[in-house]
């Protein structure tokens, strides 16, 4: 059994081979073959059964108390949650905000057995993007807390809008695209509840990301967490303990069979993040399935054990030195308006622990984009789309 810390040191030693080989674009499998092969056993526990997706992905239904979450120092004797406690609240009025087409979820013959959960198998593309993921949250959350004072942000964008006020977690619908990128780009859209600043800073955000490399530029849910400021703590979906997966049908990582096309259908992703009332722990909802949360013992008292002071929704990309920035969202500006133009709507926040739901006015949410000439993002109401809305994106075409 390899230790937390281990696996720590373990998953860090293998970035730095992915990354130096995948400079000099040739896999060393001599070298890092044994250590990746090592890490992706360790995280891919023993499956009960399996399924192979006609898109190539492998999900395996694993013992509930087995799974990963559980190797986390705080969380040896924990017991699993299956449900939240305040759902009734947060359920009210669900589907009164949506305009596009709801994205259905479960794979024809997928069924896992009583007392499993499914998860998405690991891949050697996974850790690769869980660096890269890593480096953006790191970003933003830098440029939040300092105002955008003395932050290298070369390579990174975003265009979002942010509720800076004290919440217990909140609700959205994104509208889900595939932005063509290359295979060292990555485009996503998400909402994102934080709390502190630097080392101190937590967040859990949640939304879809496309990434050539790991799913040819199909869009997955995703899931990304930390607990200090990205130094030690947190990870991409299930690349490391922490996030207690409940659903037996929504894998971290799933792709979206239908995506928004522009000028014409619109598909979108209900994304709920809120801490419950009794718990204190932090769960995942899409749409009406309890996906899965983030114990609170993986956060501190000065952090999100009692709730946030962040919430932003938008989208976010990443851009080596010297290749065009990739679009983000749809690839057109906010000013393009619906059916064209990627966009939030359906904003809701839990202003109480109790977890009743408002709905802020659109006055509160301030747009921010790093990058104005590229990607851009707007607060307004469109007749079309019921209620107010964030519209963002942009072609990109940055360089630095």
């Amino acid at each position: 059994m390899v230790s937390f810390d281990k696996l720590q040191m373990l998953t860090f030693s293998v970035l730095i081979l992915i990354i130096v080989a995948e400079s000099h674009r040739k896999v060393l499998v001599e070298d890092n073959g044994r250590e990746l092969e090592r890490l992706l056993n360790y995280v891919n526990r023993p499956a009960i059964k399996s399924f192979q997706t006609e898109l190539g992905d492998i999900l395996d239904c694993i013992d509930i108390n087995k799974q990963l979450a559980f190797d986390h120092p705080m969380l040896k004797t924990h017991s699993v949650q299956l449900r939240p406690t305040n759902t009734s609240k947060w359920a009210i009025n669900s589907n009164n905000s949506k305009n596009g087409g709801s994205v259905p979820f479960g794979q024809d013959g997928i069924r896992c057995p009583l007392g499993t959960v499914v998860v998405k198998r690991i891949t050697y593309e996974d850790v690769i993007q869980a660096h890269r993921l890593k480096s953006m949250g790191s970003k933003y959350s830098r440029y939040v807390y300092s105002k955008g004072n003395n932050i290298d942000l070369t390579g990174y964008h975003f265009a979002v809008g942010e509720f800076k006020y004290d919440n217990y977690g909140g609700k959205a619908n994104l509208s889900i695209w595939e932005p063509e990128v290359s295979p060292t780009q990555i485009s996503s859209a998400s909402m994102l509840v934080a709390t502190g600043n630097y080392e101190h800073f937590q967040s859990i955000r949640a939304g879809w990301i496309v990434y050539q490399w790991l799913n040819k530029n199909h869009s997955r849910l995703f899931t990304y967490w930390t607990a200090d400021g990205f130094i030690k703590t947190g990870c991409f979906n299930t690349l490391c303990p922490g996030f207690v997966q409940v659903s037996t049908k929504i894998p971290l990582g799933y792709l979206f069979n239908q995506v928004s096309t522009y000028g014409g259908k619109q598909y979108e992703i209900e994304i709920s993040i809120f801490q419950d009332s009794k718990t204190g722990d932090w769960w995942l909802v899409v749409f009406d399935e309890n996906v899965g949360y983030w114990p609170k013992s993986l956060f501190t008292e000065d952090g999100l054990v009692h709730g946030a002071s962040l919430i932003s929704y938008g989208g976010e990309v990443y851009s080596p030195v010297k290749e065009k920035s990739p679009h983000m969202g749809s690839g057109h500006f906010p000013i393009e308006g619906y059916l064209k133009a990627a966009y939030v709507n359906g904003i809701e926040v839990a202003d109480e622990i109790d977890g009743k739901l408002s709905k802020p006015p659109i006055s509160t949410v301030n747009p921010l984009s790093t990058t104005p000439n590229c990607y851009k993002a707007e607060t307004k109401s469109d007749s079309k789309v019921p209620y107010d809305a964030i519209f963002y994106g942009g072609p990109g075409g940055c360089t630095f």
